[in-house]
């Protein structure tokens, strides 16, 4: 009597079929190399896909490399070479002679106060708004919040005219009230992503608060506000820049050149030496830029995380 062992045949292992492996290591890849192919793959797409990043990338910065390499250029270099892409020789005097033909001193006060005034008093407004529409049930507040951040899809062009009347009638043409007071009071995009992170917050911080006996400005004050500080760090950066930014109703509400922002002011350099030197327009061009630019990368890492936490509450 032979003894066999169940799978053998004649001593020797089969070969494995397609049912065998089917059955033996369902949805294992036995075909040569197949796992180095699908990871060859994900390499090549992924390389290209940085590779058309890169790409886009330099597209967007070359024109403000260029405006700075253009700012150290001499006049005679601009008006030998003007595609010469690198200073010969280099020079510091356009920024010297752009800080002094215009009072840019002055633009960057007005810009500076304007600016902080306006963050301040949005993050008041926008964080209180916010809180209200996200946790205070009140008869149409639904509506009233949409009807309110649709008209972010009023074009600002289609109410300048009567922003400018109302403003005629307040007096406040030609000055600084023009651009703080509307900035501060009403920005839909600040309600909006004050109100997410609030509906991002765990309702039982407000339900402690109120077995505490805390009414809705404590439970705002000292529970709200400071778990809005990351959003309200993001909101601050985002403003800053905006205002910072402003110029058509700068330039229909503000005549005086001393209450002239520095976006304001560089339109009008710009109108004055435009033809005749342009390293002095770049000089001016980074002179208001640089400031906002080094707030911009500093804090755009802040501000795509409050993007991606203000819909952490999906309402």
């Amino acid at each position: 009597m032979s003894l066999t062992t169940p799978g053998l045949v004649d001593g020797v292992q089969p070969a494995p079929t397609d049912s065998t492996i089917a059955i033996s290591a369902p949805g294992y890849d036995y075909r040569p190399n197949g796992q180095r192919t699908g990871r060859g793959k994900r390499r090549l797409s992924a390389t290209l896909l940085h590779a058309l990043l890169i790409v886009g990338g330099l597209a967007m910065v070359f024109p403000f490399i260029w405006m700075l390499l253009t700012s150290f250029k001499t006049l005679p270099q601009l008006l030998q070479d003007p595609l010469a892409f690198i200073p010969d020789p280099w020079t510091f005097d356009n920024y010297a002679e752009a800080w002094n033909a215009v009072p840019f001193g002055q633009a960057y006060l007005n810009s500076i106060y304007i600016a902080v005034l306006v963050v301040v008093g949005t993050l008041i407004t926008a964080s209180m708004a916010g809180y209200a529409f996200a946790r205070i049930p009140f008869k149409g507040s639904k509506v009233l919040f949409i009807v309110f951040l649709a008209t972010q899809m009023i074009p600002a062009q289609v109410t300048l005219i009567p922003f400018y009347l109302l403003m005629t009638q307040l007096g406040w043409v030609d000055s600084h009230l023009s651009l703080i007071v509307p900035g501060l009071l009403a920005n839909p995009f600040a309600v909006f992503l004050m109100r997410q992170f609030v509906l991002s917050l765990p309702k039982e911080l407000e339900e402690a608060a109120l077995v505490d006996g805390a009414g809705r400005w404590r439970i705002f004050w000292s529970v709200i506000l400071p778990n809005l500080k990351p959003g309200l760090a993001a909101l601050s950066i985002i403003v800053s820049l905006g205002v910072w930014n402003a110029f058509l109703f700068p330039l229909v509400l503000l005549n005086t050149p001393d209450l002239f922002t520095v976006p304001l002011l560089l339109s009008s350099f710009q109108g004055q030496f435009g033809s005749v030197n342009y390293g002095l327009v770049m000089a001016a061009s980074a002179i208001s830029t640089v400031p906002m630019l080094i707030v911009f990368v500093i804090g755009q890492r802040r501000i795509l995380n409050s993007m991606a936490a203000s819909g952490l509450g999906g309402r």
